[in-house]
């Protein structure tokens, strides 16, 4: 990462951190009154290979008994997501907390998606290529590839099924966004991304038909 991009991660954080304070904060009683505790979800991803993080978000699915919840989420899952969470989701609002992840270095704002440690070991080689960039909030597959993940998973009824898809079919086509990411980033092509970004999340923003 370059100190530019690092710089441009920092004032991007702590700008939105300051703006987002009491909506924020708002949220956060509003979600402690309808859902209960906790109101976050930290689970571990993958800076590196090698190099875990603990990412935060806010919570959307109801509790599972501990070891039930690993994995990425598919069909298997649908049931256990709120309404309040599906909203979060649409709205990416269950991903502000990563703004702390961002101002300390884990993330970046813009980068391939931090992948979960058993994708990493099992595609050693390939993600130790897709890391060499700072994983990030957003990203060239996030926009290009995100739905077309949904939609695949979607479709899985067990945890096995959903591993297999994801393993198949979304690592390899996430990977070759990235890694196209990766030989043309620079600052202004950051920006284009975030602001893709929050074109595709603000309010009011009007849809093709």
């Amino acid at each position: 990462m370059t100190p530019a991009k690092r710089l441009l991660d920092i004032l991007c954080a702590l700008g939105l951190m300051i703006l987002l304070a009491v909506p924020f904060s708002a949220l956060l009683l509003w979600l402690l009154w309808r859902e209960g505790r906790p109101v976050f979800h930290v689970s571990e991803r993958m800076r590196a290979p090698g190099q875990p993080f603990r990412l935060w978000k806010l919570r959307t699915m109801r509790p599972a008994p501990p070891g039930a919840d690993s994995g990425v989420s598919g069909g298997d899952k649908a049931d256990r997501i709120t309404p309040t969470g599906r909203f979060l989701r649409r709205s990416r609002l269950d991903e502000v907390p990563q703004l702390w992840n961002v101002l300390k270095g884990d993330m970046s704002f813009v980068g391939p998606r931090p992948p979960l440690r058993q994708y990493v070991e099992r595609f050693p080689e390939l993600y130790a290529r897709v890391l060499r960039s700072r994983p990030g909030i957003t990203g060239l597959a996030s926009l290009h590839f995100h739905r077309h993940e949904e939609w695949w998973l979607a479709r899985c009824r067990t945890p096995e099924e959903t591993d297999a898809v994801y393993a198949r079919v979304c690592v390899p086509r996430k990977a070759r966004l990235d890694l196209i990411y990766q030989r043309r980033r620079n600052l202004c092509l950051d920006i284009a991304l975030m602001l893709q970004t929050a074109a595709k999340v603000l309010p009011g923003r009007r849809r093709r038909p």
